[in-house]
């Protein structure tokens, strides 16, 4: 009777072996399908107030209710934004502390920053491209030119007479306006300063004549005429202004330059957290009224799986490291 008895459960061992080993196996994921179980922190690497710190806030807020979690913006300005996405980059792969990137920390602080405290693609996970905006050429009234043809003609008629603004060396639109001078040979002069505003402000006074710049800020000047716009720089013309032609339209063939706004967690972010995140945002810009917050703030909404946004950052990193390289660009410690 014993040795009957005994059987089954010998039979039963390696069963129960492979029940103890799938046990060791579920935690992991089941952490991940708990997800999230507090507060998710979204850092914004900026100061608040801007157009990305409003993106960030307006995501945030539309994904916490089906996470059923509070996701909390914090603003961790400096350094260009480096400041705020190392300390992601160095963070937990947990999904609960996450970035909000941008064309700047994520595309052209690589070119210009030799000594940039993270790597744009090792050190993140890609979730999900939340929106871009375009940089469009603006220019001051006094010039005579309608069209970015006659810009071009005058520049070539009084090479050196015309300035330009950036919102300080090495930042991105100085990238763009150098995009824009190695495709066209256009002669002007850089005039740098400490952020959009001082620029914006000598471009309607018209201490400087030309600036790329976004939506957000020019548009008003451009609807009062205190500012003309002679084209967009992106592949198809936006949707915020749609009657306006593309750079590449008028002849500045190749001419690709703005900024977009990323949701990155660190590397190493289990799998189906990412998922999960990528699966909320694209539902939330969906939403008629994201959509309408984004485009009061001159974005227009992205989406698509996080490869799209692995894709982007491999792209502007290689377009803007090459530029600054072929341009010999150099730029203050």
């Amino acid at each position: 009777m014993n040795r009957h008895l005994t059987r089954p459960h010998a039979h039963r061992l390696p069963v129960l072996l492979a029940c103890a080993l799938a046990a060791l196996l579920v935690p992991p994921r089941a952490s991940a399908q708990a997800w999230p179980e507090r507060a998710v922190r979204l850092v914004v690497p900026f100061p608040a107030g801007g157009t990305v710190d409003a993106v960030a806030r307006t995501v945030a807020q539309k994904i916490a209710e089906p996470l059923r979690q509070p996701v909390v913006v914090e603003n961790r300005a400096g350094g260009a934004g480096s400041i705020g996405s190392e300390a992601v980059a160095r963070a937990a792969p947990d999904g609960y502390l996450l970035l909000m990137g941008t064309a700047s920390t994520h595309g052209t602080n690589p070119a210009v920053q030799k000594t940039l405290p993270y790597d744009p693609v090792r050190d993140y996970a890609p979730v999900a491209l939340v929106g871009s905006t375009p940089y469009i050429l603006v220019v001051h009234p006094s010039v005579p030119a309608n069209s970015v043809a006659e810009l071009l003609a005058f520049a070539r008629a009084q090479p050196g007479k015309l300035n330009y603004g950036s919102y300080g060396a090495g930042s991105s639109n100085h990238l763009a306006t150098e995009l824009f001078r190695a495709i066209t040979g256009a002669d002007i002069v850089h005039v740098p300063y400490k952020g959009g505003a001082p620029a914006l402000a000598d471009l309607l006074a018209g201490q400087v004549q030309i600036m790329f710049d976004v939506f957000t800020t020019s548009g008003p000047h451009i609807k009062s005429g205190k500012l003309r716009l002679l084209g967009v720089g992106a592949p198809r013309r936006s949707s915020l202004a749609p009657d306006s032609p593309t750079l590449n339209e008028v002849g500045v063939t190749g001419f690709d330059a703005g900024t977009f706004f990323g949701i990155f967690a660190p590397a190493a972010t289990p799998r189906p957290v990412v998922a999960r995140l990528n699966e909320e945002i694209n539902r939330a810009l969906l939403a008629t009224d994201i959509r309408e917050r984004l485009a009061a703030v001159g974005a227009e909404p992205g989406g698509g799986p996080p490869e799209l946004l692995g894709q982007t950052v491999a792209t502007e990193v290689a377009k803007w490291t090459k530029l600054v390289r072929d341009r010999n660009l150099r730029f203050e410690p």
